[in-house]
């Protein structure tokens, strides 16, 4: 629903185009983001913009909700394991290409630990 425009720059919805399309009423958005649960960014009016990350995570609320019984309280403790469990994939991750770097300088006989200046895997990655 919030596509990126051409610049890049998020597009946001107002408040009551994501109560229509979602058919929530807006006091039940407002009542998520005084949970925690959703986190809609600020016009200078203070009107609340709903982004497609906001929006996203509107879904998964409203399926743990309505498809699948969960209370707010389930909801929180779910999406809270679900960022937990994003950045542990992140760290994994991490130490795989660590993991793999320490490989490669193993198979040709590339000691680092003794370098005068460390290479980090990092550092050999081009961005």
């Amino acid at each position: 629903m919030a596509r990126r425009r051409r610049g890049g720059e998020p597009r946001y919805v107002m408040i009551s185009v994501v109560a229509e399309t979602y058919k929530v009423h807006p006091q039940t958005l407002r009542l998520y983001e005084r949970h925690g649960l959703i986190r809609p960014a600020r016009s200078a009016g203070n009107t609340r913009l709903y982004d497609e990350a906001a929006i996203q995570r509107l879904e998964s609320i409203l399926t743990l909700t309505r498809d699948l019984g969960v209370n707010l309280a389930g909801v929180e403790v779910i999406l809270g394991l679900r960022e937990q469990l994003g950045r542990l994939e992140s760290d994994l991750e991490g130490l795989r290409a660590a993991l793999d770097q320490l490989e490669r300088d193993h198979r040709h006989g590339v000691d680092r630990t003794r370098a005068l200046v460390p290479v980090s895997h990092r550092a050999l990655v081009k961005r």
